[in-house]
């Protein structure tokens, strides 16, 4: 290992256990009251065909790799998929879809992710979320986002790397086009949507890449197709300067 390498290996040392930080500052919180009574309502009563099966039940936080450049924003988690699993797009058909299209585009090492110790790694890739607990109906409010914001605020801080951000619907492309500092009026939120951010004092140029969300309500209805998702992230590994990983 020559020094280039082994200064790159501390500074993803340092990202990871300052990820881990953040991570258990996360599952801790209670700011929203809406929110925790709603997460840990379903993990009590669960749904039937997870009946037998332990709920997390709390806040989720983002996981991946320390070294992203890839770094994928969605919505919130879904009632019975992350806040059962404890992990972000894990354990519903969403992830399904999404995970499947990671896969091929070389940014994961499976095609599913149904349970946080299922093996699935993803290279070059953190996948993360503006609001972190489960909302009823899908539906966080304003001030709930809001009071999440920080999170995902100090997440990309750490994420110094990231080269391209995948906002995964309409809610996480406003989130992400404010924190990276676009300016209004934005462009319209649309499937393929490119968005170059110039470079400020805080962080390298980056692209605000889009896609419709990976919810029932698209993925069923056809208003997001399997290639159309395939485009995204065949898209987001060439930004992101993403070798496939053969692991």
């Amino acid at each position: 290992m020559n020094s280039g390498q082994a200064r790159r290996g501390r500074g993803a040392a340092r990202t990871a256990e300052a990820l881990r930080v953040l991570q258990d500052e996360i599952v801790g919180c209670r700011r929203c009251p809406r929110l925790v009574d709603w997460r840990e309502e379903v993990a009590r009563t669960k749904r039937a065909a997870y009946r037998h099966e332990p709920y997390w039940g709390a806040p989720v936080p983002g996981f991946g790799d320390p070294d992203a450049t890839v770094v994928v924003i969605g919505l919130a988690p879904a009632a019975h998929g992350a806040n059962r699993t404890g992990r972000m797009f894990t354990g519903d058909r969403s992830g399904d879809w999404l995970f499947r299209a990671m896969h091929r585009a070389g940014l994961a090492n499976q095609p599913h992710s149904v349970a946080r110790d299922d093996g699935l790694r993803l290279h070059r890739a953190y996948v993360t979320a503006p609001v972190r607990c489960a909302p009823p109906a899908n539906k966080p409010t304003p001030t709930e986002r809001e009071t999440c914001r920080p999170f995902l605020d100090a997440e990309l801080a750490l994420l110094r790397h990231a080269r391209v951000f995948v906002a995964l619907g309409g809610f996480g492309y406003e989130v992400v086009a404010e924190l990276l500092g676009v300016g209004r009026p934005r462009p319209r939120f649309a499937h393929g949507l490119e968005v170059p951010v110039p470079a400020s004092a805080h962080r390298a140029a980056v692209t605000l890449l889009c896609s419709y969300h990976v919810s029932q309500q698209n993925t069923f209805t056809g208003r997001l197709t399997e290639p159309m998702l395939d485009a995204v992230f065949a898209r987001a590994a060439v930004l992101g300067g993403v070798v496939p990983n053969a692991g």
